[in-house]
C-alpha cells in the first residue's frame, strides 16, 4: 500500500473550562500557525472550544500539550481528544489554520 505524501495525522479536541471570551481562539490560532498546522478553532454552543488540526505528529503533540494549559486568563478543565484511524489528505484549498465563527 502506497502512503500518500500529502496525508497527515489529524486530531479533534474539545477544550472545556473558562475558554470563551478570554482570547483562547486567537491564542490557538497563533500557536497552530507557529507550529505549521492546518485546521481551525471555533467556539461551541455549550461553552467549550473545538480544535481540528492536521500536520506533522510532533507539532500536533506540542499543540495538544499547549491546549492543556491554555493562554493566560483561561482555565482549562479538560481536553477530550479524538484521533481518527486514517490519516487525512490535506484539502486542495489554501492550507493554514483558521478561526471559525
Amino acid at each position: 500500500m502506497m502512503t500518500d505524501p500529502n496525508a497527515d495525522p489529524l486530531f479533534s479536541a474539545r477544550v472545556s473550562g473558562s475558554v470563551q471570551g478570554v482570547g483562547f481562539r486567537a491564542w490557538v490560532h497563533s500557536m497552530a500557525t507557529r507550529l505549521g498546522l492546518d485546521g481551525y478553532v471555533r467556539n461551541l454552543a455549550d461553552g467549550s472550544v473545538e480544535v481540528i488540526a492536521s500536520g506533522q505528529q510532533v507539532a500536533l503533540d506540542e499543540l495538544l500539550s499547549l491546549l492543556k494549559s491554555g493562554p493566560p486568563g483561561a482555565t482549562v478543565r479538560s481536553v477530550v481528544v479524538e484521533r481518527p484511524d486514517a490519516k487525512v489528505t490535506r484539502p486542495s484549498v489554501p492550507p493554514g489554520f483558521r478561526i471559525q465563527f
